[in-house]
Order: structure tokens, then C-alpha cells, then sequence
């Protein structure tokens, strides 16, 4: 089989390097791919966005299966550009890409079928979103409705903090368009869960759960990053909240969709909080998480392009989906600054004998040399039978990769084994 992965960063470096297990795949293109991907598949110079150019590609290179990993073309309508061309995909169309697209169709959504998660306010203007926000609670949470690479969620403590929020986002318009409308909601508190799910628009299996690191420096401190590091599985995620998630989350996201007419294939992100009152939904997003894939995809027994073939063909109940009992963990190095200036350019030295357990995320190729081009760099990440010797490994691999204006969190997993230790 001939595969096309659309996406250039170290969630399509790790999803095509799952793909690769299986015997039948004879080659895989990414498309734009980036330096260290190369090593895996080959690049085509055909940005994610450029919808017309991926289909042409497709056809003419008479593409088996297509996966769409980014949020971006997945709004834009990727999956059903190359649906009318004949080639099956994994990944939503854009009417269930919209679960992440707009915050307001979600927010909406759960409303309507009673699906918990905080309570909420949709404002089209930046005088009545001040307003409201003049007497409002602190603190309070501010997103922009659209997408805004992971960054477009301001939790202020103060008034003020709000209210720049909202100059920022409706009236500077930082994340463009994205910022037109939007909601405020009531800010929760308890841990936060991970949980990909991949789902034929039926039935949803559950992937092992995952915890981000969302913040830039350690300590959780520092502005929100597209993700610093992940530790899977995640210690609050009992088995007693999986089974109230499935029952009061899952199921009822996946029939809501399909009641509104735009039933969901692909893999469902939940981002979920544990509330006091119980789990509750953060965000969803319409396609696997970055960095979270790169611990998920290591446990995952089953062959994924297995998985991925049978959402897409609606045989996801007939199919057994397995994750392995042990843990993993991701330690992303990025380039010192990021997520606001960086300097790039600089030589990437991993060894060749850990090169398996690293997902390049910024890099390219520059005569053959392998020098960073991007905030976040790349993942390095460790299995093992137990989280502590998982963080471990992952820090070890990460002592032995080298580039000039480094920079990484050094308590990635910290607050996982507090949670372990309790107990």
C-alpha cells in the first residue's frame, strides 16, 4: 500500500513510524514532512494548507490511503477533497472538524446534550464581552473560537488580565479571524486528562490516557506552549473516572454528532478536566494531540493502520484495539525563547542508536545536515514497565542529544508521580 500522511511535526513523525510497522506499506509520503521525518518517508514540498495541491498529488501518485493529521486542512475540508477523488482517509470531514474548529459549535453542542463542561458565554464583539467580564468571577477563561495553534485559551486572574485578553483577541486580532467571537467561560479547577479515542462515527475505543505539560518552564510556570512533554498513561485517569467519562463524555459526543447530522470518523481528542463535580470537557480537538501522540502511539499494540482503516470503514466494534500495561514518556526540546522569539538554524546531533525513540518536530535538511527550524525541535521519548523508569530513560536520551540554544522542563512527569504517591 502506498500512503500519504498530510502534517510536517513530530505527531506525523510518530504516526509514520507507527504506520511503517505494517508489512504491507510499501512507501509513505508526507506532505511537507521536515528534515528528520525524511528518514521515515519521503518529503513532498506541499504545505498542509494547500488542499488543491495535496489532492493533485494524490491522484497522480495513486494514493492507497490518505492520513490527515493536522487540525488545519481537517477544517478546511481535506478528507472531503480527496473523499470525491475516491481515496479513503483518516480523519474527520469539515462538518465534524468543527467540534474543533469553533469553539462555539462545541460549547453549543454540549449544552444541548447535556454533556458537562463549564458554563459559558459567546461574545461577538469586544464592547459586550468588556462588559460582561466587568463584573464576572475571577479567574475566568478566554478563548478564541477558531484555531489558533494551540494557543488561543487565556486563563486571566485578574480583571485585567481579562480584559487585555479580549483587546487582544477581537481587537489586535493575534490569532487573526480566529479571535471574531469568543467565549468566556467559568474557569475550573482539578487535574487534566488526555484521552485520543479513535471512532467510526459508532463506536469509540478509548487510547491509553495521556497528561500535557502545557506551560513553558518548570513548575507549570511561563506562557502555554503547543506542549513541552506528556507522561502516558495518567495516574487521575482511574478506572472508575473511565467508566463515568465513557458514559457521560464519550458516547453521548459521539450520538450528538451523529444526531447533528455530522457523525465523527478519525480520532477524537478529550481534553478533560477532574472536577470536584466530576470529569468535565475542556476542548476537543478533531484529531490526535501533539505532543500526546508521541507517548500514545508507543503503547499502542495493535497495528494503527489497522485501526485507522477500520474507522474509516465503520468496522471499529469487529476490530481489537490493545495498548501495553507499561508507561511512556516525552520530553520536548525546544529553542531557547519559544513559544515567542527563537533563534534557529543550529546542527541537531542525535545518536543513531537512539534515533528510534526521537520524533523530530522543527528541523530540516541543509546539504544533508540536520539543523533545528522550528520552537519545539523535537520529542524524545521512552517506554518502560512503569512511569518513574519511563522519565528516566526519556532524560537520559535527552543528555545524550545536542543543538546550541537547547532548552527543555526538567519535571516532566513531576506532578504524575506526586499523583502516584498519593496513593
Amino acid at each position: 500500500m502506498i500512503l500519504m500522511v498530510v502534517g510536517g511535526g513530530g505527531r506525523e513523525h510518530a504516526i509514520i513510524r507507527k504506520l511503517r510497522e505494517n508489512p504491507e506499506v510499501t512507501k509513505i509520503y508526507a506532505l511537507p514532512g521536515n528534515g528528520g521525518i525524511a528518514a521515515d518517508a519521503e518529503c513532498v514540498n506541499i504545505g498542509a494548507k494547500d488542499i488543491d495541491g495535496i489532492v493533485k498529488f494524490a491522484v497522480e501518485n495513486k494514493i492507497d490511503y490518505a492520513v490527515v493529521a493536522p487540525d488545519d486542512p481537517l477544517v478546511l475540508g481535506a478528507v472531503d477533497a480527496l473523499n470525491e477523488k475516491g481515496i479513503p482517509c483518516f480523519g474527520p470531514n469539515a462538518l465534524a472538524a468543527r467540534i474543533e474548529g469553533s469553539k462555539v459549535f462545541s460549547k453549543n453542542l454540549m449544552k444541548k446534550y447535556g454533556i458537562p463542561t463549564a458554563s459559558y458565554e459567546v461574545f461577538q464583539n469586544a464592547e459586550d464581552a468588556l462588559a460582561y467580564l466587568a463584573t464576572a468571577e475571577m479567574p475566568i477563561v478566554i478563548k478564541a473560537d477558531g484555531l489558533a495553534l494551540g494557543k488561543g485559551v487565556i486563563i486571566a486572574n485578574t480583571r485585567e488580565e481579562a480584559f487585555a485578553a479580549v483587546h487582544s483577541m477581537m481587537e489586535d486580532k493575534v490569532f487573526g479571524d480566529s479571535g471574531s467571537r469568543v467565549v468566556i467561560e467559568e474557569f475550573l479547577t482539578g487535574p487534566e486528562v488526555s484521552v485520543l479515542s479513535f471512532t467510526d462515527g459508532e463506536t469509540v475505543v478509548p487510547m491509553v490516557s495521556s497528561m500535557d505539560h502545557k506551560r513553558a518552564h518548570d513548575n507549570d510556570e511561563g506562557l502555554n506552549t503547543g506542549g513541552m512533554g506528556t507522561i502516558a498513561p495518567n495516574p487521575y485517569y482511574t478506572p472508575a473516572v473511565a467508566e463515568e467519562c465513557m458514559n457521560t463524555i464519550f458516547l453521548p459526543t459521539i450520538r450528538a454528532m451523529q444526531a447533528e447530522g455530522c457523525p465523527f470518523k478519525g480520532c477524537l481528542y478529550f481534553g478533560l478536566m477532574i472536577t470536584p463535580k466530576g470529569p468535565k470537557v475542556i476542548e476537543y480537538n478533531c484529531r490526535f494531540g501533539d505532543p500526546e501522540t508521541q507517548v500514545v502511539l508507543p503503547l499502542l499494540k495493535t497495528d494503527l493502520l489497522t485501526a485507522m482503516m477500520a474507522t474509516t470503514n465503520g468496522t471499529l466494534k469487529d476490530t481489537k484495539i490493545e495498548f501495553s500495561t507499561g508507561s511512556a514518556c516525552c520530553v520536548i526540546m525546544a529553542s531557547n525563547g519559544y513559544p515567542q522569539k527563537y533563534q534557529s538554524g543550529f546542527e541537531l546531533t542525535i545518536p543513531a542508536d537512539i534515533a528510534k525513540n526521537v520524533y523530530i518536530a522543527g528541523a530540516k535538511l541543509d546539504n544533508g545536515v540536520l539543523k533545528t527550524a522550528g520552537g519545539r525541535v523535537l520529542g524524545a521519548t521512552a517506554t518502560a514497565d512503569n512511569l518513574p523508569e519511563a522519565i528516566t530513560a526519556a532524560y537520559k536520551l535527552v543528555e545524550n542529544i545536542h543543538f546550541d540554544n537547547a532548552y527543555y522542563r526538567h519535571d516532566i512527569g513531576a506532578r504524575a508521580l506526586r499523583a502516584l504517591k498519593e496513593d
